[in-house]
């Protein structure tokens, strides 16, 4: 073990050692045999494909010949504006951004951006219209009142956010200077299985924990923003993709910090200051491997896959699992469940039990309790493949 871990390079040659000609799927079962490591449900920081550790841990003491490590070069060098540029180029790539779009990189996640887009985007109107179906949803909308009026046009806290209520239901203003959805809701596992159609209105889109798992129409967007850490990465930076009517500044508020400013991190190339550099590169590991895995159509096939492995069990257990989340708009990253309608002594012997199979950070979110699973781009098929197979066992074991 002392030995793998001294690098890939030897890493490599032990795998070449136990296999003449071993495949990619071998070569990992072997890393995750030695290395220890578990499948991990966290809704994140997440785990990440392994793939892409590899190539991080390969480069990580001197990347490329340069003699240091990108947490040590300077954001301005060469080698470093290099990354940045191939990391833009592979976001606009793979995701379909329109030339005229920018994409911002800014530093912190989602949270920072609750303040930013009111900031950036409310102009003289003064006021955004919400669709709340989630905790994070009902916190952006919340934050917008600091800085305008933040106006509720859905709410579905009365369901304990497990629905989507139809259009009919929302209580849209044409003279709101956005609408703000968040795709898909991390703590409650919800999810839109469409784009909410909002008229003449710019749409503004939280897609943190659903990022880079489907195809997204981003000409719908004024803005798309998304923290990485779920799905394209380690913590410390969120993506925008910015429609150029509010890249100008004209709907900036004075008060608006340097720091938020869209207008300011757009004319720098998301450089004004030093940026999340190694945070920065991994998501360019990230979206090559991507890119070579094919794309996002594949994440998407993935997705569907993990997802309908999972709700198959629990809608299969007659009662044993349940998913409070209505069929319709259940997400494909986080899956909520309990267990015997809420047995909270059950629940604590299933995540110790759980360990046991490696499979680790299956608790819900401590405002909701339950358990959660989440299955984003790095979780391996054979690790929902694993949770499937304990869960069935337990259920054997532990019904009454």
């Amino acid at each position: 073990r002392r030995y793998f871990w001294r690098g890939s390079s030897h890493f490599c040659s032990r795998l070449a050692l136990s296999s003449a000609n071993p495949s990619r799927f071998d070569k990992l079962r072997i890393f995750r045999k030695m290395s220890g490591r578990v499948y991990n449900f966290s809704a994140g920081p997440s785990q990440m494909p392994e793939e892409v550790l590899l190539e991080v841990q390969k480069e990580l003491v001197n990347y490329k010949g340069t003699g240091m490590s990108v947490m040590e070069m300077s954001h301005r060098s060469k080698e470093f504006m290099a990354i940045a540029s191939e990391a833009e180029k592979n976001l606009r790539d793979i995701f379909g951004v329109p030339s005229d779009y920018k994409v911002l990189l800014n530093q912190g996640g989602a949270t920072l951006q609750f303040s930013s887009i009111p900031l950036n985007m409310l102009g003289e109107k003064g006021k955004g219209d919400y669709l709340v179906t989630g905790q994070w949803g009902e916190k952006a909308c919340k934050e917008c009142n600091k800085y305008g009026k933040g106006q509720e046009a859905c709410n579905t806290k009365s369901t304990k956010f497990t629905t989507i209520p139809d259009k009919s239901a929302w209580k849209l203003d044409p003279g709101a200077s956005y609408v703000h959805y968040c795709d898909n809701e991390t703590v409650n596992g919800v999810e839109w299985a469409y784009t909410p159609d909002v008229g003449d209105v710019p749409l503004v889109s939280d897609m943190s924990s659903n990022f880079c798992s489907r195809p997204i129409n981003v000409g719908k967007h004024a803005y798309i923003y998304a923290g990485i850490q779920k799905n394209l990465g380690p913590a410390g930076l969120a993506v925008g993709f910015l429609h150029p009517s509010f890249a100008d500044g004209k709907h900036e508020a004075k008060i608006c910090p340097t720091y938020c400013s869209f207008k300011t991190t757009a004319a720098n190339d998301s450089m004004y200051n030093t940026p999340a550099c190694f945070t920065m590169y991994v998501m360019g590991e990230y979206l090559k491997y991507t890119k070579k895995a094919g794309g996002i159509t594949y994440w998407a096939e993935q997705s569907d896959k993990k997802s309908g492995m999972l709700y198959d069990v629990i809608n299969g257990s007659d009662g044993f699992y349940g998913c409070p989340v209505d069929k319709s708009c259940r997400s494909r990253m986080n899956v909520p469940f309990v267990i015997m309608g809420g047995n909270e002594a059950l629940e604590k012997k299933f995540l110790e039990d759980a360990k046991k199979q490696k499979l680790y950070t299956l608790a819900g979110h401590r405002s909701v309790g339950g358990c959660r699973a989440s299955l984003y781009n790095g979780m391996p098929m054979e690790g929902v493949d694993t949770l499937c197979s304990f869960m069935k066992s337990f259920m054997d074991e532990n019904r009454k």
